[in-house]
C-alpha cells in the first residue's frame, strides 16, 4: 500500500524569476524560492500572489510544482495564459519577484515496495509527474506514462517522459500526435501491460473521473490530483470542497488544498461533480436537510 503523510510545514517566499520560457502551449518558469524547494515532494503546489502590490488581483493562483532543484533552491512551474492573473505571471521578466507560498496540500503517496506505476497527465496537468516517475524509479518501480491533450500544443512533457519512465503514449482529441482520442481509450492496454498495482493522475476532473473508475475495474489504486478552483490554497476560503468518502464510509465536503489535491479515486464522489461545478451530496455529513424533511414523521 502506498505511504506517505500531508507535509505541513509551509513557508512564503519572495522569489526571483530566473527563466520564462515556451513550452507548447504554456510557460515554464523557474524561480528562486528557497526552502520551499527543500520542502516539497511531488504532488505538492504553490500558490503565487498576482498583479503586482497595487493591483486589484487579490487571490492567489495555484500551480503544482514541476520539479525543484534543492541544492539551488530552484521551484519550477508551468503556466496556461487563461485569466489576468495568469497572463500577468507568464508576461514577468526575468529578474522580477513573486509571492510564493508553499508547499502545499498533500503529496502523491509513494509505494513502500516495487510495483507497477502508469502516470496519466492531461495538458498541463502532467507537469508533476515526471518529478514523480523519478521518485517511482528510485523506488525500483517500473512505470509508464500517458500523456494527452486536444492538440498537440497542448501537450506538456512528450520529451520529458521519454527520460522518465519505460514508455511513453500519447493521445490527442484531433489526431494531431500519438492516438487519436482519449487516454481513457488506451489506459486499460497500458495498465495491463504494466501489470499496474497503482495509477497516478493530474489532469481535468472528467479524465480524472474515467481514470478512477477504469483503474478500480483493473484492480489498481488510482491516485488522482484534482483540479478545484483554489482562491487562498491553505483552508480558509473553502471554495475547493470537494465530497469525498471516508474511512468510516461517510461522505464528507473536503478541502482540496488542505486535504488534497491526492485523492485515492475511489474514494471521490464523481457523481456530484457536474459541469465544472460540484454538489453536495444528500448523503453527505452536514448536507441541508431537503424542504419537507426535517419534520417528516415528527407527528
Amino acid at each position: 500500500m502506498p505511504s506517505g503523510s500531508p507535509e505541513r510545514e509551509v513557508v512564503s517566499v519572495r522569489a526571483q524569476l530566473l527563466a520564462n520560457e515556451p513550452a507548447g502551449a504554456y510557460r515554464r518558469l523557474v524561480l528562486q524560492a528557497g526552502e520551499i524547494a527543500r520542502l516539497a515532494r511531488p504532488g505538492h503546489f504553490v500558490a503565487a500572489g498576482v498583479g503586482g502590490a497595487t493591483s486589484g488581483l487579490l487571490l492567489r493562483r495555484s500551480f503544482s510544482i514541476h520539479r525543484v532543484d534543492v541544492e539551488a533552491g530552484l521551484v519550477e512551474i508551468v503556466v496556461a495564459a487563461h485569466g489576468p492573473g495568469t497572463v500577468w505571471l507568464t508576461e514577468l521578466a526575468p529578474g522580477a519577484h513573486v509571492d510564493l507560498v508553499g508547499p502545499l496540500g498533500r503529496p502523491f503517496p509513494l509505494p513502500t515496495e516495487p510495483v507497477g506505476c502508469v502516470l496519466v497527465g492531461g495538458g498541463y496537468g502532467s507537469a508533476p509527474l515526471f518529478w514523480l516517475a523519478q521518485a517511482l524509479r528510485e523506488r525500483g518501480c517500473r512505470v509508464e506514462i500517458v500523456l494527452g491533450a486536444a492538440d498537440s500544443p497542448r501537450l506538456f512533457g512528450v520529451e520529458l517522459a521519454a527520460d522518465s519512465c519505460e514508455a511513453v503514449t500519447v493521445t490527442t482529441d484531433d489526431g494531431s500526435a500519438g492516438v487519436r482520442g482519449w487516454v481513457s481509450d488506451v489506459l486499460p492496454s497500458v495498465i495491463e501491460r504494466v501489470g499496474a498495482g497503482v495509477v497516478y493522475a493530474c489532469g481535468p476532473m472528467p479524465m480524472l473521473r474515467s481514470v478512477s473508475e477504469l483503474s478500480e475495474r483493473a484492480g489498481a489504486v488510482a491516485q488522482v490530483a484534482v483540479e478545484e478552483a483554489m482562491a487562498c490554497g491553505v483552508g480558509v476560503c473553502m471554495t475547493c470542497v470537494l465530497p469525498v468518502v471516508g474511512r468510516d464510509e461517510r461522505t464528507r465536503m473536503v478541502r482540496s488544498c488542505v486535504e488534497g489535491p491526492v485523492f485515492r479515486g475511489d474514494r471521490v464522489r464523481w457523481d456530484a461533480v457536474v459541469d465544472g461545478g460540484c454538489r453536495v451530496p444528500d448523503d453527505a455529513v452536514g448536507a441541508p436537510v431537503p424542504a419537507g424533511a426535517a419534520g417528516a414523521g415528527g407527528h
